[in-house]
């Protein structure tokens, strides 16, 4: 943990990436967005759900990065603001008939407030002790959807099957291609937003007291009110991210949110690199992709195959896509001259 704590110490927010590769960013943001868009004109339906899974994951792991790069604040409870989000949605669609867009916001305020909620308590915590309260949140959650209290909304250990929205307006596409640009368009959304909040006064609170507390605190900076926010702002996206996953699977179930999932999203964002939110989609990425090919390799043995993927990454780059993407930009950098 000691060493992930200077990761996160050393972590640079997209604000903070050297002017020299601002341009060099831009252009390639903009070649990677233009792939998201032509992509699942040449995929099949099965390749573009995968893809679709990959932009919810990446924003749920752009949430983390803003409550751990950019606070330094751990967390291994974001399956739970995940499983809320998807719930929400999926009781709205199920037995109120709400319109799915409609269930996003609603999912992203309830997790919200639930998440500024869950930080007040949090704030006498740090380092691995607020790790541990968070993994406790996360192992309670699946055993909280499936007390019968709740089993009238959540169907308890069945579930829930909710219906994937069609085309609007007549178009001519599938259901999973129509839900892929609809993923893409609000994770570019919620992207944008992420990286104006970062660069906004309550972004440089927030990378402040993730670099020296006390300093930020004899500065005037409100602490516990933005810690408490970005535990708030990261649960809100991240329900907004557990809507559109139960969107896209068209199932919920307590099983489906484990600790396994919340240690996927944490596992994501290592991967990214800590504080780069572009490397969002990269952790996500290597989250969907890399254990079906660990599986390729051996069946048997895939999570073997997986864990020894994992291990190489760590030693090779510490510092995760990140580290790739600043020396690709050098090397462009110094041919350019």
């Amino acid at each position: 943990m000691s060493a992930l704590q200077e990761t996160v110490n050393d972590a640079q927010p997209i604000e903070t990436t050297p002017k020299k590769y601002m341009a060099l960013g831009t252009y390639a943001s903009l070649v990677v967005l233009l792939l998201l868009c032509i992509a699942p004109l040449f995929m099949k339906n099965f390749v573009i759900f995968q893809m679709t899974m990959v932009l919810i994951y990446a924003i749920a792991v752009l949430a983390l990065n803003i409550l751990t790069g950019g606070s330094g604040q751990f967390s291994l409870g974001q399956s739970a603001f995940y499983a809320l989000g998807a719930y929400t949605s999926a009781i709205m669609m199920d037995t109120f008939g709400v319109n799915y867009a409609l269930t996003l916001p609603i999912s992203g305020a309830i997790c919200f407030i639930a998440g500024y909620l869950f930080g007040l308590p949090a704030l006498r915590l740090s380092g691995i002790y607020l790790a541990l309260a968070t993994f406790a949140l996360a192992t309670a959650m699946p055993q909280l959807l499936k007390l019968h209290y709740f089993e009238a909304w959540t169907g308890g250990v069945q579930g829930l099957v909710i219906t994937k929205p069609d085309a609007p307006f007549g178009l001519p596409i599938s259901q999973d291609m129509y839900l892929y640009y609809f993923v893409l368009v609000i994770s570019i959304a919620i992207y944008v937003a992420s990286v104006n909040l970062l660069k906004s006064r309550s972004g440089r609170a927030m990378m402040a007291i993730r670099d020296n507390e006390i300093a930020a605190s004899a500065m005037g900076v409100d602490v516990a009110l933005y810690k408490t926010l970005a535990f708030g702002v990261s649960a809100g996206i991240t329900g907004v991210a557990g809507g559109l996953g139960a969107i896209a699977v068209q199932f919920v179930a307590p099983d489906s949110y484990t600790i396994q999932l919340a240690i996927a999203l944490f596992l994501g964002m290592v991967v990214g690199g800590v504080g780069w939110l572009p490397g969002s989609i990269i952790g996500a990425a290597f989250i969907v992709f890399v254990p079906n090919i660990a599986e390729h390799f051996s069946k048997g043995l895939s999570g073997a195959v997986f864990g020894l993927i994992l291990i190489v990454i760590i030693f090779v780059l510490p510092h995760g896509a990140r580290q790739v993407a600043y020396t690709l930009q050098g090397w462009v950098h110094k041919l350019r001259k």
